[in-house]
C-alpha cells in the first residue's frame, strides 16, 4: 500500500529529485479522490458552479465519457452467454468470432482456467499481429507472455533485472515526464530511477546527448543496466522517428543496457506526418550484430490500445534476444499472475479487429485520440499556456507559465504549483485534470495533463485559466 511504500523509501534507496517530488505529491489529497467526493456531492444535490463533473485526468477513455466499441462488447457477451450466438440480431462476424474464441477455451467455456503464459491460440494470433505490423519480421510464441496488463509484465521483467543484493544498486534510465507507476515499480523493487529529460521545446524529442548526461549523473549512485522508453509518449504525445529509434538502439548496445519499450499507444498515432515504427522492426532491419545482441522487452495492452478497455486487464510482452535461462525464470514469474480469460479474449479483438467488408467494420474503423489542431490553437492562444503538438498517445501536456503570485500561494498552502492550479480548477469548475508534477518535469516548469478535447472541457479550462491568471498577476 502507499504507506508501506513510503516506509520502504526511508531504508536508504537512492531517489532522484523528480521521484521524491512525485512521492511527495502523491501524499497530498489525490485529485481523483476529491473528484469522486465532488461527484457524490453533486448527486446529493449540492450547489456547484456546474451540474456535472468531468474527469479527464486518467488514461481511461470510458471514464472520460468515450463509449465502448459495440463489436467488443457484443463478442464478449456471446462468449459469456453462448445462447446469444443463435440470435440474428447480432452481426454474423460477431457470432463467428465468439464461437472461434470459445473454441480456444478449455471446455469451450470462458469461465475455465487459462494456461500459464496465455492461451496458445491467442499467443499465435499475437505473433501474427506483430509480424504483420513489422512487415514480415518474425515473432515466435516462446517469446510471448500474455499478462494482466502491460504494467504487470513490466514489473515482472524488472524483477529479473533489478538486483537488490549488489552494490551499487541497479539503475533504470526513465523518461521525464514519464508514466508514474513505472518509476514507482523501479523504486519499490529496490532500484534507482535515473531520469533523462525529453526536450519539450523540440516536441518532447528524446536526445542522445541527454541519455549520456543521465548516465554520467548515475556514477557513484547506482549501476544503470536498463533503459526505459515510451513510444508513443505518455503523457507527452510525441512519436519517435526511425532515426531516433536507431540512435537509442545504438546507445543501448554501446552501454550494454536492456531496452524496456512501452509501446501501448502504438494504435493511437493521428498526426498525418507521423508513423509508429516498433523498436523490434527497427532493430531487426539494422541487422547483425545489433539485431542478434540487443536485449529488449516490448509491451502492449488492451487498456491503451484502440479499444480502450482498461477494466478488462489484458496485455502482452514480447522478449527479444533474451537468454534461454532467463526466459525459464520469467515463465515461472509470469505463471504467478496469468491474465484473465476475458483479458485474453479482448486482446484478440484488439489485435485482430474487423476488416473492410465485415459487418462490424464501420463501427470499429475509428481512432481514439485526444487532440486536433483546433485544441492546440485554443491552448496556445491563452496567456500563460503553451502546448507542443500532440502526435499520438492518450494525453495532451500543456505547459503552465504561472505568475509568481500563484507559485507563492501554492507554497503557502503546501502544494506544488501545478497541483495547486489543478486543485483550484477542480473545485471551481468540476473539471479534473492531472498535475504534471505527477509525471515528473524539469525544475521550475509546470504542466497539466488531460485526455479529452471536447468543447466543454476547453470551455471550462479557458474560463478558469483566464480568471486564475488575473487573480495572481
Amino acid at each position: 500500500d502507499r504507506h508501506g511504500a513510503a516506509a520502504g523509501l526511508t531504508q536508504g534507496w537512492h531517489l532522484s529529485h523528480t521521484t521524491r517530488q512525485n512521492i511527495r505529491n502523491s501524499e497530498l489529497a489525490p485529485l481523483g479522490m476529491r473528484a469522486w467526493q465532488i461527484k457524490d456531492e453533486l448527486r446529493q444535490g449540492a450547489r456547484k458552479p456546474y451540474k456535472e463533473l468531468i474527469d479527464v485526468s486518467s488514461a481511461d477513455p470510458h471514464r472520460a465519457g468515450v463509449k465502448p466499441l459495440s463489436f467488443v462488447r457484443q463478442v464478449l457477451a456471446v462468449c459469456y452467454y453462448p445462447q446469444l450466438a443463435k440470435s440474428d440480431k447480432l452481426p454474423a462476424d460477431v457470432r463467428q468470432r465468439a464461437q472461434r474464441l470459445l473454441g480456444t477455451c478449455a471446455g469451450g467455456s470462458a469461465g475455465s482456467y487459462c494456461p500459464a503464459g496465455g492461451i496458445p491460440e491467442i499467443i499465435d494470433i499475437v505473433c501474427e499481429f506483430i509480424s504483420r505490423r513489422d512487415d514480415g519480421v518474425p515473432s515466435y510464441p516462446e517469446n510471448i507472455f500474455i499478462t494482466s496488463g502491460a504494467q504487470r509484465a513490466f514489473v515482472e521483467i524488472l524483477n529479473i533485472l533489478v538486483n537488490t543484493l549488489r552494490s551499487p544498486i541497479t539503475g533504470v534510465l526513465t523518461p521525464c515526464p514519464s508514466y508514474p507507476p513505472g518509476n514507482m515499480a523501479v523504486v519499490m523493487l529496490g532500484g534507482a530511477v535515473v531520469p533523462y529529460y525529453l526536450d519539450e521545446e523540440q516536441g518532447w524529442e528524446l536526445k542522445i546527448d541527454e541519455l549520456h548526461r543521465a548516465l554520467e549523473s548515475a556514477k557513484g549512485v547506482c549501476d544503470p543496466t536498463v533503459l526505459y522508453v515510451i513510444n508513443p509518449g505518455n503523457p507527452t504525445g510525441h512519436v519517435q522517428s526511425r532515426k531516433s529509434i536507431e540512435e537509442v538502439i545504438r546507445f543501448a548496445s554501446e552501454k550494454r543496457l536492456f531496452l524496456m519499450v512501452d509501446e501501448v499507444y502504438q494504435d493511437s498515432v493521428f498526426e498525418q506526418e507521423s508513423r509508429f515504427v516498433s523498436y523490434k522492426k527497427v532493430l531487426a532491419e539494422m541487422g547483425p550484430p545489433l539485431s542478434h545482441t540487443v536485449e529488449m522487452a516490448s509491451f502492449h495492452s488492451v487498456s491503451k490500445g484502440f479499444i480502450g478497455e482498461c477494466g478488462l486487464r489484458g496485455g502482452y510482452v514480447e522478449l527479444v534476444n533474451v537468454d534461454p535461462s532467463v526466459m525459464r525464470n520469467l515463465y515461472t514469474l509470469m505463471s504467478r499472475d496469468a491474465s484473465t480469460t476475458t483479458g485474453q479474449l479482448a486482446l484478440d479483438l484488439m489485435i485482430n479487429p474487423p476488416q473492410p467488408g465485415d459487418p462490424s467494420y464501420p463501427l470499429t474503423a475509428i481512432t481514439l485520440h485526444i487532440s486536433d489542431l483546433r485544441v492546440l490553437e485554443v491552448l496556445n492562444s491563452l496567456p500563460g499556456i503553451s502546448c507542443q503538438p500532440v502526435k499520438g498517445g492518450g494525453y495532451a501536456l500543456p505547459r503552465l507559465h504561472l505568475p509568481p503570485g500563484a507559485i507563492q500561494k501554492a507554497k503557502e498552502v503546501g502544494m506544488l504549483p501545478d497541483y495547486f492550479y489543478c486543485s483550484r480548477l477542480l473545485e471551481e469548475t468540476e473539471l479534473c485534470v492531472g498535475a504534471g508534477s505527477e509525471n515528473g518535469q524539469r525544475e521550475s516548469t509546470y504542466h497539466i495533463r488531460y485526455r479529452q478535447s471536447s468543447d466543454e472541457v476547453l470551455r471550462r479550462l479557458t474560463s478558469f485559466h483566464i480568471q486564475f491568471m488575473k487573480d495572481f498577476s
